[in-house]
């Protein structure tokens, strides 16, 4: 049976790598695995808005943002007891989000045909001053930035992952291999590939709005 937990789409995270905090994670851990279940709830209202902020990168309804959150929590739940404390309890758990995301992206990838279509006004109007005088375009633009994440869209699960990983978190590549389970060298060569498949997007869009 699955457990039943309460989320709240907002909320302030702690400071991570606060010793204190990470001694309460661990008596948390130790009561949950003694059979104190209520002992987890600390744990879910500490770490949710960051789980929360993660899975919006990958999914624009709230509906689905709210089932990859309770999906998360859950598989920690469950998964309790493989957590060694060799490692902070967060990175362990970021983990977990970071591989529940790329499962949600391989289910709901969409067809690139049907992202294209969708293009606001917002994104072809900044698509169109690119092609008309690129100097006049700045990348902070709201355009822009929508173009960049309807870009990411388009993207394959693990360029989407990867870039969403380097670029917009600013995780180190390292850190990125340890999150994903990848090899570094397999993480800078998706990364490699991802950066050139953004280009071809973006160049495609700027093509048909030139026409």
């Amino acid at each position: 049976m699955r457990p039943v937990f309460v989320f709240k789409a907002n909320g302030t995270p702690d400071d991570m790598q606060d010793p204190a905090a990470m001694e309460q994670d661990a008596v948390l851990i130790a009561a949950v695995l003694n059979g104190d279940t209520a002992s987890f709830e600390p744990l879910i209202a500490r770490y949710q808005p960051r789980i929360f902020g993660m899975a919006r990168r990958y999914a624009r309804r709230e509906s689905e943002v709210e089932d990859i959150v309770q999906e998360v929590f859950i598989k920690a739940f469950q998964r309790l007891r493989s957590y060694r404390g060799e490692a902070p309890f967060e990175h362990w758990l970021m983990r977990l989000a970071v591989r529940t995301c790329y499962d949600f992206l391989r289910v709901h990838q969409r067809s690139r045909e049907t992202i294209l279509t969708e293009l606001t006004t917002e994104e072809h109007s900044w698509l169109e001053r690119c092609v008309q005088d690129s100097a006049q375009t700045r990348p902070e633009d709201t355009g822009a930035r929508e173009l960049v994440q309807r870009a990411l869209e388009m993207l394959p699960p693990p360029a989407r992952l990867v870039l969403t990983l380097l670029e917009i978190e600013e995780r180190p590549v390292k850190e990125i291999a340890e999150l994903t389970g990848w090899s570094v060298p397999l993480v800078k060569v998706r990364a490699f590939r991802a950066r050139k498949e953004m280009r071809k997007i973006v160049e495609k869009l700027l093509k048909q709005t030139n026409l």
